[in-house]
């Protein structure tokens, strides 16, 4: 019997997986995807299997609406799926074509390709599971994949959009079906601030943020993540590398146990313009109309409020709503006139346990006494104001619980 039958030689270690995001900013010019395709290659020599979502380019999505629009005022949901999801497609293309001209092998996949399967709600669409063997298939092969993001397909075999920042949503949940190392997703920013950078001068970079202070920060307007993929990261414990295109910086890390913010406030996140509707005389029975006419009209509801006597009141976002109209004629037959309010802002402060302090909600009132609604979670306050006054509130905020100081940062680390 021979020695190599007796010991056999040990399996080959697992090779590391990474799933990588591409936002529409980094891939928005052919030298932008040149330098893309030679930072994934990169990975993929240093040891790596590579998974990569994108984006559509720059602002394609933006300019396909525009075109439905001019066609229809309130397109037909369905059919402005079949469209948008054109603009991710040509990215991955593009960027398939970029990777093989520098000697790695690459497969572009849609989202139904990879088996990203949804809930069948045109434009707001969640994912429901992913099932990776294509994906998988091309892994074993030896290649790259790259993934259109924001898209998937529905049991009834619709083409389906997640809605805004969906492509993070496909990259994590991509992930943790791979059972991926990290998600890393890249931007033009280099990961996530004390607020937005545009409107506040002094907002500073986190170092690390929890899941849940991050869901958090991205449901109340904050770009640089979506909401639902950090939902899924944390309940695959993945961690979220937000990192900036191209940057040595290590950028901020979502993960599990966090320390809390010493001052109990993490950071801000704001958006205007929205609408406020404030129903003093809802019922039940017609906050379960209204409800069940958001859902079918595809639109999700925030900072849902209802209570006996004091009535029903919500945020919607506009973002993805694209029959306004519709929804306001509906929603106001059924909470009578005067209860939607159009252009109006929410600041929310985010933090763990940021309620346990009464004077965290003084504070607040006292600094933007503008407010006309206010709105609690255990990691949230958000104050409804009139929308151009939301800058000033997010400033005067960020300065009041002092959040620019450099120690807020360096008690992080």
């Amino acid at each position: 019997m021979s020695s190599s039958a007796l010991f056999p030689a040990p399996p080959p270690p697992p090779r590391r997986r990474v799933v990588q995001k591409f936002g529409g900013s980094s891939v928005a010019t052919t030298e932008k995807l040149v330098r893309v395709a030679e930072l994934v290659v990169a990975k993929k020599r240093a040891g790596f299997d590579v998974v990569v979502v994108v984006s559509a380019q720059g602002d394609t999505t933006d300019e396909l609406l525009a075109k439905a629009k001019a066609l229809s005022p309130e397109p037909d949901r369905r059919e402005l799926d079949m469209l948008l999801t054109a603009g991710e497609r040509i990215s991955m293309a593009l960027l398939a074509l970029a990777i093989r001209e520098r000697g790695a092998e690459a497969v572009s996949l849609t989202g139904s390709q990879s088996g990203i399967i949804t809930t069948s709600s045109h434009s707001q669409a969640r994912i429901i599971e992913v099932r990776p063997f294509r994906v998988e298939d091309e892994l074993e092969l030896g290649k790259i994949v790259i993934v259109a993001g924001y898209q998937g397909v529905s049991y009834r075999r619709e083409v389906t959009t997640l809605g805004r920042g969906g492509s993070d949503t496909t990259a994590v949940a991509l992930a943790a079906a791979l059972d991926a190392e990290a998600c890393e997703i890249y931007s033009d920013v280099d990961g996530v601030y004390s607020a937005d950078p545009r409107v506040v001068s002094d907002a500073h970079k986190l170092v690390e943020l929890g899941y849940e202070e991050m869901q958090e920060l991205a449901t109340a307007g904050a770009k640089v993540l979506n909401a639902a993929a950090v939902e899924f990261a944390k309940q695959r414990g993945i961690a979220i590398y937000a990192r900036k295109t191209g940057s040595a910086d290590p950028g901020t890390v979502i993960r599990k146990h966090v320390p809390t913010a010493p001052s109990g406030v993490r950071g801000l996140a704001h958006e205007a313009p929205l609408v406020f509707v404030d129903a003093p005389r809802a019922t039940l029975a017609s906050t379960r109309a209204t409800l069940a006419t958001l859902e079918r009209l595809g639109v999700a509801p925030k900072q849902v409020s209802l209570a006996v006597g004091s009535g029903l009141s919500f945020a919607l976002s506009l973002d993805d709503v694209h029959n306004l109209g519709t929804v306001e004629r509906e929603v106001v037959a059924l909470l009578g006139p005067g209860t939607w309010l159009p252009d109006r802002g929410a600041v929310s402060l985010i933090g763990e346990g940021i309620t346990k302090d009464p004077r965290h909600l003084l504070r607040a009132l006292e600094v933007v006494p503008q407010a006309t609604a206010l709105s609690t979670s255990s990691y949230r306050i958000t104050l409804i104001v009139p929308a151009a006054d939301t800058r000033a509130a997010v400033s005067a905020l960020h300065q009041a619980f002092e959040l620019g100081r450099p120690s807020t940062e360096a008690s992080l680390t």
